[in-house]
């Protein structure tokens, strides 16, 4: 409405009626009334009421100049529109507008005045019937500039009073400029931007399908922007996933604003995916077409978990098919259209429709409903999803509410409701948590300090303006349970803000109403009226009224007031800041205590009188907890599901739904049905056990809490409810005579859950088209599928019906059949076969059974050929299966491709030829089901012969029906057939070639479980071989007879059968002789394990022979013999005796291990020997070469164990050792040779340790040559190395040297040269293989080693030629003055070096006084000839050559006698 007014008017406060002189309110009175009142004043004075709706608070004297002259009605400026328009007012596309500058704006004002707005001048100024006096142009200017001048005026007051009273630039968001809705190219870049004022500045979010958009979380795809009140967001490389609806939302403290916009992405012809609906080229013509959609390959019921993702599709047919055509394809949850949003996705790929749930809620739990929609009706397709709990994170905690709703949101309180779960986690729950978070933040806060029971909650401390969510969380004893899923969005306002923020302006309609009078200033609003306390928990009270009843009333707030009852004190609740809408909540209330409330008006003229005060409200839970529902009744429904009814609760107030509960009888764990109150009394649990009893259970929930439970309801089966078939289908006809027809027909795709007792056929006539009424052809059911109907008449036309029958009734009847025409049929060949089959289905082959045709034809049928081609594929598919016609009437179809669908027909012939085929059979998917088993042929220990079936998933109802070549056996004579639970068998009576053929066996009431096994002629003679067998047996032996040797040389003969009882019968056979148990012969039969023995203490000659067992238990027999004669008796016996003698022997001290040797990886040698059966009293001796070895450190004795250890083995250990063992109970003895061999074997081993210890061979210089070396741990004098150069040994010489210091073994190569190069090794002797260490002097390896030599050579000569003081100076010299001092040192060096004395670090030469000399280039002398006290001092001698220098020093002392004296007195 302020578009209407001028622009100086427009944002001004004071422009109202205070405003006008009386002059120019006398005006503007007869100015609306009178009778040429035009759309432009209309205009004018609605811009006038827009402005008096802004001018409270302020009141302004008027100002000189502004009169009735200044003001002229403006005709109103429609609302600006940004969409481009054909002639036929069809949206075309988006028009971006020009926006001017102020300067251009008030130019485009001033250029206003249009011809049409001095009309309405001219009307305006008669209307008012004042005398004027014609004016010039000059004043026309005057008056003109004058307006212009005050408006300025006008102006400048305005933007003071905004600069004075900040409150007044306050005000909710508003779009200048919406974002534009785009259709771009995948993979191009698109950019939204939108201009909003508002203050505070508004804070903006950007949404797609209703979901924040969050830029961190899709890095680099989204960009946000805001600048001076300008936002953006830029999606880049869009791609189909980017088509959704845009949301800009723009918030702060006194409102929110949305504006929307679309964005289309399409793709390039060449870039068209084939899984996305195909863009419409052009207009589709829909015109005069009949759409027949139908919903196939449907989701079931479902089952998820929370968190889990979940997608339900259909796929969708519509004939005809129009490529561009675009059905209304919409998701329905309980009813309610859903809409795209985070939680859920909805896709149509133009055959498919797919709902996608991203991250599963308890709330998402439902009855979905798809539905397709054309212009020729629509088709629907439900089903139940259920969302069970996820696992909790802390055990025994309770699951998760659900359903968080806000509800009565204001300024600074939101009151939070919600649903409680289905699981307390096996305690009570003792309350509820509730925590909010401001939109745009990830930081939650709880609300309230200790829980509460009550699923309603007001929270308080919110920021009014800006938007919440919230969650809840459930507790028991046992700790938190996982949060709720959040609420949606919302703000904290006052609903009275928010209602105006959502308002829309109402269309222009060329009228004025006036819908309410102006504000009276100045006047106190009324009392309040109907103040009620809407709730009252223990937690809080809310109260809500109605405003005074007075009308115009200046900004009307409110105070509350409280009193507790029998007292007069009133107390106000609200002192700081009034409330604006006519609710409240209170908190703080003194719970069991009442308390009464009333409330008073506030303007600025002041306070009103109170409302009446409310009846006395006790504080507490005035919400009770339900009721126990009634009496629960479950119905079979499936075979996984029940249908669960209950009597409602009583006098149940304000009822959420109804929780379901269903336990297995005997279980005593009781599982949740449903996870989201159901509001009915009925539902259908599902997932259900087949065949098990289930007890059910109901609780009534609403916001004061769970009910009890009712009475547990009567054990149910889960089993399919009993139930009239469904019509059969496919009426044909089979055979035709004059008057009677044979009929054929399909069985219904449903049983009911029963056998088909029966069928009942019906028929009428029609008569030119007309049909008649229906007559019964038969009053008693038949069973087969084909009937004759008789009593027809010839040449006429006949229509017919049939009806399946079982247990629970009679079905309804099926689709009339096509109209046949009674006549008598003459071809000459067959006609078509009937009732196909199709049994055995696995993933590559399948077995089809028919009935041979009612009408042979002129001749008899002699064969069938049977066609195949896939489901779907044209006519001209039809192949056949077998060239040769086959005379039976079942066949095996193999070689099927698997997972592909196939039907199948079968066609008659004679000998006039081949008939017409039969009814095509329902497609088949060759595809082995889950479960699936085979007919097993099975032979039992008394030799039984049997076909032994096991089937899943049976039915109450289910039977196993067998045939032989799949035709009903009637001759049980032959056989016998035996069913317990899911297995059936048959047992052959007395198996001969009678029973050659195919048997098969087909188990009732089940998704098509059967199989078949063919008994063919040499199978059976295989059973028959089995069954002589299995009636005759033998028992098994695990091993034949055997003989071993136990201590004291007592003879075991033993065997072991693999299955014999313990009733069985062993005889022991000699040389055909019975032996019995006495002295000589021990048994035992052992029947745990099978072992049967027979022992001998010993053999003597007379034992020589052959020993048999002989076995017999019930009607199994064996036998199991040895022979001993010979070479192998005669081993026997003597192995006997010396066993006997062992143990002779060990009954004293004995040597369990003889003597022997260890070698150590330290090259020591241990002597040891095990003896046992010793004692204190036992002496152990040790002797070498017949000398006792004395005890000391080298013996040791030990867990039976004796050693003697040789640390440094060499020759002189060799020897014969021997210990001897004795106490008094005998002794022992045992040797060990080391001599000659033994000791060389020995040396050996220790040769081996050492090679192995030896490390890998290296080379290093000397100043001499080369050397190659190696470390090994321990070295021995008798090891015998072999050094090789190129795989040759090496012949020793002055220049080629070997040796061995410490633990190293060396090469020496003197003076190396080129020749030396090459591979060396040496070689560690140890008897066997030896040890090679190698390496590769040559290349690199050899420059260096030979460049090191070079430097260590120099380096030695350098230090054998350089120059040295030998010797000869003393440190000290302490001489008398005036004595001779002769020092002589030694001086070497080549070549000879030069001489130099110094003095206290100067050099000195040879005089008179001191004589220095240098004789033969090796001796250097220093006298002085008489020496003095200036010749004390420190003296050096250096000597140098080219090699170097060396020095040598002393100090000389000179002393006077007689100082020397006085110092010693």
């Amino acid at each position: 409405m302020s578009g209407s007014i001028p622009f100086y008017q427009k944002h001004h406060r004071h422009y109202d009626r205070g405003y006008r002189s009386k002059d120019m309110e006398s005006t503007m009175s007869q100015y609306q009334a009178s009778s040429r009142y035009t759309a432009g004043s209309s205009g004018y004075a609605a811009g006038s009421s827009s402005g008096i709706s802004r001018s409270r608070g302020l009141k302004v004297c008027s100002h000189a100049g502004l009169d009735a002259h200044s003001l002229s009605p403006v005709p109103k400026r429609t609302k600006p529109t940004y969409l481009a328009v054909d002639k036929e007012h069809q949206i075309i596309g988006y028009v971006v507008p020009i926006f001017r500058g102020s300067q251009e704006f008030t130019t485009g004002y001033r250029n206003m005045q249009t011809s049409a707005s001095m009309d309405h001048r001219d009307h305006f100024t008669s209307g008012l019937e004042m005398e004027r006096s014609e004016q010039t142009r000059k004043e026309t200017m005057r008056e003109s500039a004058d307006r212009i001048a005050q408006n300025k005026r006008i102006h400048d007051h305005e933007e003071h009073y905004k600069r004075m009273n900040e409150d007044s630039l306050m005000h909710p968001p508003e779009f200048v400029i919406k974002p534009r809705s785009h259709t771009v190219w995948e993979k191009q870049c698109v950019r939204l931007h939108c201009t909003v004022t508002g203050w505070p500045d508004p804070r903006v979010v950007w949404y797609k399908n209703n979901v924040a958009i969050d830029p961190l979380a899709h890095p680099g795809k989204y960009k946000l922007e805001s600048r001076y009140s300008v936002h953006s967001l830029e999606i880049n490389r869009c791609d189909f996933d980017d088509t959704a609806q845009y949301r800009v939302s723009a918030m702060n403290a006194k409102g929110e604003q949305s504006a929307f916009s679309s964005i289309v992405v399409k793709r390039f012809k060449g870039e068209y995916d084939g899984s996305l609906p195909a863009p419409r080229h052009g207009p589709v013509s829909e015109y005069g077409i009949t759409f027949q959609t139908h919903i196939v390959d449907q989701f079931g019921v479902s089952f998820g978990r929370e968190g889990e993702t979940m997608s339900l599709g259909c796929t969708v047919i519509i004939y005809p098919a129009l490529h561009n055509y675009q059905p209304e394809v919409q998701w329905y949850r309980d009813d309610v259209l859903l809409a795209p949003s985070k939680w859920n996705h909805m896709h149509w790929s133009g055959d498919r429709a797919t709902l996608t749930f991203t991250h599963l809620n308890k709330e998402d739990e439902g009855l979905y409903t798809l539905r397709v929609t054309t212009k020729s009706g629509y088709e629907t397709y439900s089903a139940y999803v259920f969302v069970r709990d996820a696992d909790a994170e802390l055990e025994g905690a309770p699951a998760a509410p659900l359903d968080v709703r806000c509800l009565d949101a204001n300024k600074d309180y939101i009151i939070v409701t919600w649903k409680q779960p289905a699981v307390d986690g096996g305690s009570s729950i003792l309350g509820y948590f509730v925590d909010r978070c401001e939109v745009g933040t990830t930081h939650w806060i709880q609300c309230n300090d200790t829980p509460v029971k009550f699923a309603r909650f007001p929270v308080t401390g919110l920021v009014e303006g800006r938007s919440y969510t919230f969650r809840v969380r459930a507790v028991n004893k046992s700790g938190m349970g996982r949060p709720s899923r959040v609420s949606d969005p919302v703000a904290a306002m006052d609903p009275a803000d928010r209602a105006r923020m959502r308002g829309t302006s109402a269309p222009w309609t060329g009228q004025i109403i006036v819908t309410e009078e102006e504000p009276a200033e100045g006047v106190v609003p009324g009392r309040p009226l109907e103040l009620l306390v809407t709730e009252a928990t223990k937690n809080y009270v809310v109260l809500s009224w109605k405003p005074p009843g007075e009308k115009g009333l200046e900004g009307v707030m409110y105070y509350v007031e409280k009193c507790v009852s029998g007292t007069d004190s009133w107390q106000r609740v609200n002192t700081e800041i009034p409330v604006k809408s006519p609710r409240f909540a209170l908190f703080d209330l003194a719970e069991g205590k009442s308390y009464s409330f009333r409330v008073r008006c506030c303007n600025s003229a002041g306070v009103g009188e109170p409302s009446n005060p409310t009846e006395a409200t006790t504080v507490g839970d005035k919400l009770d907890i339900p009721s126990a529902p009634g009496r629960v009744v479950p119905t079979r429904n499936t075979d996984t599901s029940v249908v669960v009814s209950w009597e409602a609760s009583r006098d149940a107030k304000e009822l959420v739904g109804y929780y379901i509960e269903g336990t297995i009888v005997g279980s005593n764990v009781w599982e949740p049905c449903n996870n989201k109150p159901v509001n009915a009394t009925r539902f259908i649990c599902h997932g259900l056990v087949t065949g098990e009893k289930y007890v059910f259970r109901v609780r009534a929930v609403n916001a004061a809490g769970i009910s009890q439970f009712s009475q547990e309801s009567e054990a149910v089966e889960v089993k399919a409810a009993i139930a009239s078939p469904a019509p059969p289908y496919g009426i044909t006809v089979l055979e035709c005579v004059r008057d009677s027809m044979v009929l054929g027909w399909k069985q219904p795709s449903f049983i009911g859950g029963a056998d088909i007792t029966g069928y009942f056929v019906d028929y009428r006539e029609i008569i030119d088209g007309v049909p008649e009424k229906w007559h019964e052809a038969n009053i008693r059911a038949i069973s087969e599928r084909a009937y004759r109907v008789c009593d027809l008449k010839e040449n006429r036309k006949y229509q017919f019906q049939v009806r399946a029958a079982n247990m629970a009734g009679v079905g309804i009847p099926s689709l009339p059949s096509e109209v046949f025409l009674c006549e008598e049929w003459t071809i000459a060949v067959p006609g078509p076969p009937y009732d196909l089959q199709v049994r055995e289905v696995r993933s590559d082959s399948l077995t089809l059974l028919w009935k041979p045709p009612v009408y042979q034809g002129r001749d008899p049928v002699n064969g069938f050929y049977i066609d195949i081609k896939e489901a779907g594929a044209e006519e001209e598919a039809w192949r056949g299966i077998n060239t040769k016609a086959t005379e039976g009437t079942h066949i095996k179809i193999k070689n099927l491709k698997e997972g592909e669908a196939y039907v199948f027909r079968v066609r008659a012939q004679n000998k006039a030829g081949v008939g017409n085929g039969s009814d095509i059979t329902e497609p088949v998917l060759a595809v082995t089901k889950p479960g699936t088993t085979e007919i097993v042929v099975d032979v039992d220990d008394e030799g039984v012969i049997s076909l032994n079936f096991e089937a899943a998933n049976l039915t109450a109802d289910s039977k196993f029906v067998w045939s032989k070549n799949y035709e009903d056996s009637t001759d049980l004579s032959r056989v016998t057939v035996e069913t317990k639970g899911n297995k059936s068998k048959v047992i052959f009576n007395s198996p001969s070639e009678e029973d050659i053929g195919i048997y098969s066996c087909l188990v009732t009431h089940t998704d098509g479980a059967s199989s078949s096994y063919d008994l063919t002629e040499e199978e059976l003679k295989k059973l028959l071989v089995i069954s002589h067998d299995h009636k005759f047996p033998i028992i098994p032996l695990k091993s034949e007879l055997a003989v071993e040797l136990l201590e004291k040389g007592k003879v075991r003969f033993w065997l072991q059968a693999d299955k014999i009882s313990a009733n069985a019968k062993i005889d022991y056979v000699f040389n055909d002789n019975l032996v019995s148990q006495g002295e000589k012969y021990k048994m035992n039969f052992d029947k745990n394990t099978g072992v049967i023995e027979m022992i001998m203490d010993c053999l003597t000659p007379a034992d020589e022979g052959t020993f048999t067992f002989q076995m017999q238990d019930g009607k199994a027999t064996n036998q199991s013999s040895l022979v001993l004669i010979g070479n192998v008796f005669k081993d026997l016996q003597k192995e006997s005796e010396f066993q006997s003698k062992e143990w002779v022997r060990k009954q004293g001290p004995h040597f369990v291990e003889y003597l022997g040797y260890e070698v150590t990886p330290e090259c020591c040698v241990i002597l040891k020997c095990k003896v046992g059966n010793i004692k204190k009293e036992t002496t152990a001796l040790w002797y070498k070469d017949g000398r006792e070895v004395k005890a000391n450190e080298s013996l040791g004795f030990t867990e039976g164990v004796l050693k003697l250890e040789i640390a440094q083995i060499s020759k002189k250990d060799a020897g014969v050792y021997e210990v001897i063992l004795k106490d008094d109970r005998g002794k022992d003895t045992s040797t060990l040779n080391l001599t000659d061999q033994g000791f060389k074997d020995l040396m050996n081993e220790v040769f081996s340790y050492i090679a192995n210890s030896s490390t890998p061979l290296k080379i290093t210089s000397t100043d001499q040559g080369i050397r190659l070396y190696t470390f090994v741990s321990f070295y021995n004098d008798l090891l015998q190395v072999t050094w090789h150069y190129k795989d040759s040994a090496i012949a020793f010489s002055d220049r080629i040297k070997s040796g061995v210091v410490g633990e190293q073994l060396w090469l020496q190569i003197s003076e190396p040269t080129e020749k030396d190069m090459g591979k060396y090794a040496i070689e560690f002797h140890d008897g066997k293989g030896g040890l090679r260490r190698t390496v590769e002097l040559a290349g690199q390896a050899f420059d260096d080693a030979f460049a090191e030599f070079q430097r260590l050579k120099a380096a030695a000569i350098a230090e054998r030629s350089r120059a040295r003081v030998a010797g000869g100076l003393p440190d000290v010299v302490t001489i008398q003055e005036g004595k001779a001092l002769n020092l002589t040192c030694n001086i070497s060096g080549d070549p000879m070096p030069e001489v130099t004395w110094l003095k206290n670090d100067k050099e000195i030469t040879s005089d008179d006084h001191c004589i220095l000399k240098f004789a033969s280039g090796k001796f250097a002398s220093f006298t002085i000839v008489a020496v003095n006290t200036s010749d004390t001092g420190k003296y050096s001698i250096l000597v140098k050559n080219k090699y170097g220098t060396e020095s040598g020093d002393f100090t000389v002392s000179v002393f006077i006698p007689e100082e020397a004296g006085s110092k010693k007195k």
